[in-house]
This record gives C-alpha cells, structure tokens and sequence, in this order.
C-alpha cells in the first residue's frame, strides 16, 4: 500500500481529489481553507480516515501521521476505548446546561497528576485556556501586562500573540525584543501591555520583569515552546523566572497545551517550574475540543467562591460537554507512567538515529525536542532559543523540500512545527522516518549538484 502510494505520488496524478475539493473549498472559505494552520503545498492533502498511526487520503494514499492534528492525538486515529465510550455516551445526549459527573471525572484526573493544578476550569480550546489564565492572573493581582517570550506561540488572544511572529529588521534583530502586533488593526494599548522576553536570556528576564513589575500581572511561558523552535529550557531560566516572579508578586503561567504531552505530570513538573497558572488542552480531550485552565486554589478562587461575587466570570456553551470529559479521561486514563515511558523511549530512538544520520553525512542540520516530540531544523547547532531558530529564505526552501520528500515516502512532516509520536506507532514506524531523512538527504545533495551546474 506505502509503495503503491508513494508511486502515485511520485507521478503527480495522486491527490486529484484533493485538488479539486481544494478548488470546490476556494468558492466557500476565504482562501479555501477554515484555519491559517493548514498547509497548502499548493494545496491541501484532504484526508478521507485514519487508521492508527496512519493517514487515508481522498485520493486512497496512506501517510505515517506525525502530526496528529497539531500533537492532540496521543493515541493517533481512532483509539477505540475513547470511540467505544463516545458512541455509548451519544446515546444519552451530547450536551446540557447543566453539570454532569463526567466533568468531575476528568478534573478529578487533571488534579491528582498535574502538581500545580489544584482546582480546575473547563473551557473549548487552547486559545480559550491561555485567555482566561491572562484574565485570572488579571483578576487576582489587578494589574493590565503580561511578559511573554518572543516568537512563542499561545493561540489567538490578542495579548497572548503579540511577539509570537516577530521577524530581523533589514539590520538584523533589534538587541531587545520589540512587539510586532499579529495583524492590521490590533490596538495600539495591547503593545503597551505586552512585554516581550528572550527565551533561556537569564539577564534579560532579570531586567524586563523588573523594569514592568508594578504593571505585570503575569509571565506566560510555554515550557518548550514549540513555534519558536522546540528547545530545552535552562535550568537557570526556569529558577530565575520563579525567583523574579515571585519577588515581585507576578504569576506564573504555564502553557502546556501542547507540552502536557511530555510527562505523567507534564512538562513543568520535567523542568522543575512551579506555576501558579496552567493552560492545558489538546490530549486531555481525547480527539474532542477542549481547554482547561488549572492552578493554586488561591487564584482560582476569582472565577467563584460559594459565597461571593466572581472576580472573573467565565462560562460558555460547551465548556465542559459531557462528550469532551469522557473523551479527555479515557484518553488520559490509557497515558500510564509506562504508556508516557514507552513514546519517551520511542522520542530518544528518533531523535539519536536523526543526529546518527546528520553526524554520518556531516549535515547542516540539528534536531531539537524532548519526550513524543522532536523538531529538524536546517541549522549546524541546535538552537537555543527563537531567533537562533528563525529561517532564512534559504533555509525556508530547503525545508519546504524536505517536507516534500517525506510525503513522497509516505510520511507527513509538519513544516515549521514539532513532530510528534502517538502510542500506536511501533519500530517500523521509526525506522520510516529515520530512512525518510537520509533518503533525503542523500537526493538533495545530488540535487544540489545538478543545481550548481
């Protein structure tokens, strides 16, 4: 089937069907397309089902998926205790005004791993999660700023995506991190508010923190941010962002949407961070929306006591939906200690054979990630923080080119993103994309010859 796929591909008659509901979508959708996150290379890969770890197109072509839309899938496609309580569960109804025990089920789960989160709040999204964070945070101190780090992203509120797509001046990078708006028409007060830190920078997170403090109702971090590059976080950095944070009584926010993914008890009790806030989403709705935000009893008491006004009301039509909390804690329920010690191991195994590979043919390349998620940039050394991570023209081509590859092999690389691993792969999973990789290489160093000549 891979082989058969490949060689349709190869031949450029393999996503016709895709390319034409491409077409059908471009009279519907504003650039055919319902979200600024799907590629187009010229146009999208329509997918039909998925199998597992794996990908049916339209089209019928089969792709190892490590994507996962957008590293949600822990389990990959199709998990079937979450299908099987799902369908039990339509039965009885999809959504109410009212509380259900399934939303205890699922909290009750998040509060008993996850150190920092002492009581919960359900919301539908990642975005929805980090919004309502930045507002607690609000609510609890009474101060308007946050300090976020540069080229990090944290979904689409507005003061949470101002700095994530900043880009070098015709003179290079400015020394200190200027905020740039997300898009024509953002309020000249979100910049005003929005205070920009340079990741793993320990002397300018000192100096930013200070400087803003008596305005700063919180630092939003995303442990290892994963747009901005996927790197390790100090230890340094982690100790004097809770040091800073602490001394001047600004909060600590924990975007784990995406990074919960890297332990039992997520990625800041990896790291050694100690937040007063956590936003979480993606695997803990078990292939359904979701967001939750978590953190000290003390700060979440502004969404309501038992006896007094919300300092902060939240609500919404479908937080906390019955099939989303059932989802969520079947999911979660299967990610045992030794289910996250499997995907880690599986993690170091992709990781250590790309390096093999970028040592044995003396590569510009390195790969950066930790735990289920790995990321390949076109860079000799491994970045350690954003900007050591931004491409080139050049260097945005050749990974294009690679993506490209690796769909002809029958693997979906996300460009641009991290990668990540679901616990239905096994070995030969592995060993496809470690040969995805050196195949391209090898093809693109010919290819650069021929360019040469």
């Amino acid at each position: 089937m891979l082989v058969q796929a490949t060689n349709r591909l190869q031949q450029g008659s393999a996503r016709s069907r895709s390319k034409h509901l491409f077409n059908r979508a471009k009279a519907v959708f504003p650039d055919g397309t319902t979200r600024a996150t799907v590629e187009k290379d010229p146009f999208p890969i329509y997918v039909q089902r998925g199998e597992g770890a794996y990908l049916v197109d339209v089209d019928g072509n089969r792709f190892l998926d490590l994507n996962n839309n957008f590293t949600t899938l822990i389990h990959g496609h199709g998990f079937e205790p979450v299908s099987e309580a799902v369908v039990d569960l339509l039965r009885s109804g999809t959504c109410f005004a009212n509380p259900t025990e399934h939303e205890i089920g699922l909290a009750a789960l998040l509060t008993a791993r996850i150190p920092a989160m002492e009581r919960v709040r359900f919301v539908n999204s990642g975005t929805e999660a980090v919004m309502f964070a930045i507002k607690a945070a609000r609510a609890f101190t009474g101060r308007p700023a946050i300090a976020r780090i540069e080229g990090a992203y944290h979904g689409a509120y507005d003061w949470a995506e101002a700095g994530q797509s900043v880009s070098p001046g015709k003179d290079g990078w400015d020394p200190s991190p200027v905020v740039a708006p997300a898009y024509r028409g953002t309020p000249a007060s979100v910049a005003e508010d929005v205070h920009l830190l340079r990741f793993n920078d320990v002397e300018g997170l000192e100096k930013g923190l200070s400087a803003a403090s008596d305005r700063l109702a919180c630092v939003l971090i995303d442990p290892m941010p994963s747009r901005a590059g996927l790197m390790h976080p100090e230890p340094a950095f982690i100790e004097t962002l809770s040091e800073t944070a602490s001394k001047y009584g600004i909060l600590v926010i924990a975007d784990e949407v995406l990074n919960l993914r890297q332990g039992y008890a997520g990625a800041s009790a990896r790291y050694g961070l100690e937040p007063d806030l956590i936003a979480a989403g993606k695997i803990i709705g078990g292939g359904f929306p979701i967001g939750a935000i978590g953190g000290r009893e003390e700060v979440m008491r502004v969404f309501g006591t038992d006896d007094a006004k919300p300092l902060l009301p939240q609500g919404g039509t479908f937080s906390a939906n019955p099939v989303s909390m059932v989802a969520g804690r079947v999911a979660m329920e299967a990610m045992t200690p030794d289910a996250f010690d499997r995907l880690h191991a599986m993690g170091g195994r992709v990781r250590d054979g790309l390096r093999a590979i970028i040592a044995r043919r003396d590569a510009p390349f390195s790969v950066t990630g930790a735990a289920s998620l790995f990321r390949i940039h076109p860079k000799q050394v491994a970045p350690a923080e954003y900007r050591d991570a931004y491409l080139s023209a050049e260097e945005t081509s050749l990974m294009r080119r690679m993506s490209r590859h690796f769909l002809e092999t029958g693997v979906l690389l996300p460009y641009g993103a991290a990668a990540c691993l679901s616990t239905v792969m096994v070995n030969n999973d592995v060993d496809l994309i470690l040969r995805a990789f050196d195949n391209f290489l090898d093809a693109d160093t010919q290819s650069g010859k021929e360019r040469a000549q």
